[in-house]
């Protein structure tokens, strides 16, 4: 456990931060409060939640992986989230949501065990041969807050909470995933300031994919992000997590009970720039650096950037980007332990942790939307940041190559069917744990209220 007094001050630290806030709020005009006025408030507790908005949808996702050394993996779940949000009464409303993921078919290894505790590498009892699909049978509370408007261009809230920060590269819900990553305080959203916002929160728990609810230490998030035109951004963002066990201990640092608190601090600048009727410009560039906190392991210091540009014609997009998670001599990489880390580094799922030789993933990217249908296809070149022993002697610093499809199709603004694939292919032998080929295919139907 971490001592009182870091604890304490960790509590001043949000204090002040919410209290700035709160001065903003008084400071500045519009946004919230003109978007409340402009809407009769309820006059009662039950009209405020007959008025309320649903928070329910329910998906079906059958999922296959065949994976080099693994007995080949199927499973069809089911993910029910039940909730509503009522409207505001006197400025306060309360969401609620329920979560129930049923396994119809588990012909593979959800990596949870029946007790103890859960790391990156842990196997579902008697699965452990098979490939992983991290889908575990659950039903819990997925989010449950209180959401006060009451100060002008505010939002608080209060309790459990979904939270997505910028592209989620750094803060995300894995929202792929059936159960999700959702956490535990509370967050402040600040529009007072004409074309910026000021994202705000401590959080004193998260609960992961896994479904194991991490306790022992807190998160704390500040983003403040300023749109200098509608569709172009530049963001400065401080992630200060005091966590030390993450499950991530081995695959990080090479140790269980090392300590993995650490913090972020980046600058991100992202946008897309109208260059006439036809065309589009598309750029992103980012840096963040990542330092042990908190008591954290010393050897937690590396880098990261992303650089990027593309072009868009109609509906038709074309990006060039890559990403580097450096690595600190070989003792540790640049991580992402909040992130939506599905969405990078291919949605194969090698690289969910960066090996501790590091990640520079050069890919390509197109999309193309016509009426309801929606195509994607990416191609990555996986290399290390620094050279690694292979497998069979010698070294490299070639990973692999990946490649993904998908195609959707909106049915209407309730129904919506996808059919993803994803290939990767291993180059070089990684003599820490081989990064064999992997196939995966998904088929998902979404139904939303």
């Amino acid at each position: 456990m971490k001592p009182a007094l870091l604890h304490n001050n960790t509590l001043m630290r949000h204090s002040r931060a919410l209290c700035i806030s709160i001065l903003l709020a008084g400071v500045y005009p519009v946004s919230f409060a003109a978007e409340s006025e402009s809407m009769t408030p309820p006059a009662s507790i039950s009209e405020a939640v007959i008025s309320g908005k649903p928070m329910t949808n329910f998906r079906l996702r059958y999922e296959h992986v065949d994976q080099d050394g693994l007995t080949e993996a199927s499973g069809l779940t089911l993910r029910s989230l039940i909730g509503w949000q009522t409207a505001p009464y006197h400025d306060i409303s309360l969401a609620a949501q329920l979560i129930n993921v049923a396994q119809l078919q588990d012909h593979f290894n959800d990596g949870v065990p029946y007790s103890g505790p859960i790391y990156a590498y842990s196997n579902h009892p008697g699965k452990g041969t098979y490939a992983k699909i991290v889908d575990p049978d659950y039903t819990s509370v997925n989010q449950l807050y209180l959401e006060s408007s009451a100060l002008r261009n505010t939002r608080i809230r209060i309790g459990r909470q979904q939270v997505n920060l910028d592209n989620v590269r750094f803060i995300g819900d894995i929202g792929f995933r059936q159960v999700m990553q959702v956490y535990d305080g509370v967050s402040v959203l600040n529009k007072s300031i004409a074309d910026t916002e000021i994202y705000m929160a401590h959080f004193e728990s998260v609960r992961q994919i896994n479904t194991k609810l991490r306790t022992d230490g807190a998160l704390e998030i500040a983003n403040v992000k300023y749109k200098f035109t509608p569709t172009e951004s530049i963001s400065a963002y401080g992630y200060f997590s005091s966590f030390d066990n993450l499950g991530y201990g081995k695959a990080w640092l090479g140790n269980d009970h090392a300590d993995q608190s650490n913090r972020t601090l980046g600058l991100r600048l992202d946008g897309t720039h109208k260059l006439n009727d036809d065309w589009k410009l598309l750029y992103t560039a980012e840096y963040a650096e990542q330092q042990d906190y908190s008591g954290g392991d010393s050897r937690i210091d590396a880098h990261y950037y992303k650089l990027g540009a593309g072009a868009a014609l109609g509906n038709f997009f074309l990006h060039a980007d890559q990403e580097l998670l450096s690595s600190n001599n070989r003792q540790y990489a640049f991580q992402t332990p909040f992130g939506t880390n599905h969405l990078f580094q291919g949605w194969v799922d090698r690289f969910l942790v960066t090996p501790k030789e590091g990640i520079r993933d050069t890919f390509i990217t197109a999309t193309y939307k016509i009426g309801d249908f929606a195509f994607f296809a990416d191609y990555h070149w996986l290399n290390s940041d620094q050279d690694f022993n292979q497998a069979g002697g010698g070294s490299g610093d070639q990973y692999g190559k990946e490649w993904n499809l998908a195609a959707s199709y909106s049915y209407n603004k309730n129904l919506l069917t996808k059919v993803e694939y994803g290939k990767y292919s291993e180059t070089d032998q990684y003599a820490a744990g081989r990064i064999k080929d992997t196939d995966k295919l998904w088929l998902t139907l979404l139904y939303s209220f």
